[in-house]
C-alpha cells in the first residue's frame, strides 16, 4: 500500500496499517506535517458532538488519542480541558462531555481573567496537542512496523494497470508500487483524484495561525471565545487561530491581567482542505479499484480515529460503519 501525504492523517493511516502488518510506503514532497498540519491550532475534544455524519467519529476523538499515547509513550498531548463563552446570552447548554459554569468556577481555571464571563461552557476532557510533534510519532511508529517513507518526493500522479486498476505512484525520483494508493493528501487530492476522472469536491479554506510570545502560566485551558481560540504551548508562547493579528493581540491583553507584555511572534497562513459539505470524505472509490481517499477538516482532531477505522477497512475489506456517511458517493 502506498499512502501519499505525510500529514497527520497520512500518518495516522501509515502507522495503523503497518501496525496491522500491512506492507507501507508513506511519500510526501516535504517532512512529516510540513504543510496544513503545521498550521492547526490542534484542539483536541469529543465534547457537544451532536449531529452529522462524523459525529460518531468526533466523539471518540479523546479517547482515540489516548489510545494512541498509550501505543506510542511520549505522544505530545496536553489535557487540559477547555472552557467557551461569549460576550452576551443567557447560560449557555452543555453537549456531551460538556458542563455549564459560573463565574466563580471559571476564575478558579483561568484566574488571569479580568472580568469573568458569568456562565461558560467546560469540557474537562479536551486536551490539545503539537500536530508535528505527533505527526512525526506516528512516522516513527510506522516505520518501527516495517514502513519504508519517502520523503522530498512528490507524488505526480497515481498509477493504473491495463485493467484500470491502481498499479501505485509515480513521483518527482521515479515510481513506487502498490496494490492500493491512500490520497491524504490534503488540498492536493483534489488535483490528484481529478487526473483519474475523479471528482474530489474538496475547497482550499484559509487557516490563520497567530504566535506570542507571553508570561508563563497566563492561560491554563484551550480558551474559546468570538475574538479567538488560544492556549498556551510554551512556558512563553500562546497561539491563536483568529482572524486578525492586530485584533487578537488587543483582545489577548485586554482580556487577560498580566498580558500587557504580550507580543506578535509571527503569523501562518495554512490551506485547509474542506470538504464543501465540511464533513469527512474517506472511503474506497468505486470507479477506480486500489484507490482509497482521507481527507477533511478536523483532521488533528480526527487522525487517530480515521487511521485505526481506514486500517481496518483496507486490512479487512469489510466496511466500518463508523464512516458510512463519510464516503464519496454521498456527493
Amino acid at each position: 500500500m502506498v499512502v501519499v501525504g505525510a500529514g497527520i492523517v497520512g500518518a495516522s493511516v501509515a502507522y495503523h496499517t503497518a501496525r496491522a502488518g500491512v506492507a507501507v510506503t508513506l511519500v510526501d514532497a516535504e517532512r512529516p506535517g510540513a504543510g496544513v498540519t503545521a498550521d492547526s491550532f490542534a484542539w483536541i475534544g469529543a465534547s457537544g458532538v451532536l449531529t452529522g455524519p462524523a459525529a460518531g467519529l468526533r466523539a471518540t476523538a479523546t479517547a482515540e488519542y489516548r489510545r494512541v499515547e498509550a501505543e506510542l509513550p511520549g505522544l505530545p498531548v496536553t489535557w487540559s480541558g477547555s472552557l467557551s463563552w461569549r460576550a452576551e446570552g443567557g447560560a449557555p447548554e452543555a453537549g456531551p462531555g460538556q458542563e455549564i459554569v459560573d463565574a466563580a468556577t471559571v476564575v478558579m481555571l483561568e484566574p488571569n481573567l479580568r472580568q469573568p464571563p458569568e456562565w461558560a461552557v467546560w469540557a474537562p476532557g479536551d486536551g490539545a496537542v503539537d500536530s508535528v510533534g505527533v505527526t512525526e510519532r506516528l512516522v516513527a511508529g510506522a516505520r518501527d512496523h516495517g514502513a519504508r517513507v519517502h520523503l522530498d518526493a512528490a507524488v505526480t500522479a497515481v498509477r493504473r494497470d491495463a485493467a484500470g486498476r491502481v498499479a501505485g505512484v509515480e513521483t518527482a525520483v521515479g515510481p513506487l508500487a502498490g496494490t492500493t494508493v491512500v490520497l491524504a493528501a490534503g488540498v492536493a487530492t483534489a488535483a490528484l483524484g481529478a487526473s483519474l476522472g475523479v471528482c474530489v469536491p474538496v475547497e482550499p479554506s484559509p487557516s490563520p495561525l497567530f504566535r506570542f510570545r507571553a508570561p508563563a502560566g497566563l492561560v491554563r485551558t484551550v480558551v474559546n471565545t468570538e475574538d479567538f481560540d488560544l492556549r498556551q504551548v510554551a512556558a512563553d508562547r500562546l497561539i491563536a487561530a483568529a482572524d486578525s493579528p492586530e485584533r487578537t493581540l488587543a483582545a489577548v491583553r485586554s482580556t487577560f491581567r498580566g498580558a500587557g507584555s504580550v507580543e506578535l511572534l509571527s503569523t501562518r497562513l495554512g490551506v485547509r482542505p474542506v470538504p464543501v459539505d465540511g464533513e469527512p470524505i474517506v472511503g474506497p472509490v468505486a470507479d477506480v479499484p486500489g484507490l482509497y481517499l482521507a481527507v477533511m477538516h478536523s483532521a488533528v482532531t480526527l487522525a487517530p480515529a480515521v487511521g485505526r477505522l481506514v486500517a481496518r477497512e483496507l486490512v479487512h475489506g469489510i466496511g466500518e460503519p463508523a464512516l458510512s456517511g463519510c464516503r464519496l458517493d454521498r456527493f
